[in-house]
């Protein structure tokens, strides 16, 4: 799974996949397991509402680490081609 994220179109962290899941650009959101629940919270509340499937990652150094950045990220959205 986070073998793909480098060539799919994505966004990295929280506001900015807010705002693709009010748009309806989200097709899938990836979130680290050891992001603070007070962070993803709203992320996880939207993704249900709008039944965007949620894969969970082991950490958030290894979800930063498969987008090509370099600090750790909490979440990371697929967007529709």
């Amino acid at each position: 799974m986070l073998g793909n994220l480098k060539g799919n179109k994505k966004t990295v962290g929280l506001k900015q996949s807010m705002k693709a899941i009010e748009k309806m650009a989200a097709k899938e959101i990836l979130i680290a397991k050891d992001a603070d629940e007070r962070v993803v919270g709203r992320i996880k509340d939207a993704c249900t509402k709008n039944n965007i499937p949620i894969v969970y990652v082991d950490t958030m150094k290894q979800l930063g680490k498969a987008c090509d950045i370099e600090v750790g990220a909490a979440v990371v959205c697929l967007l529709r081609d």
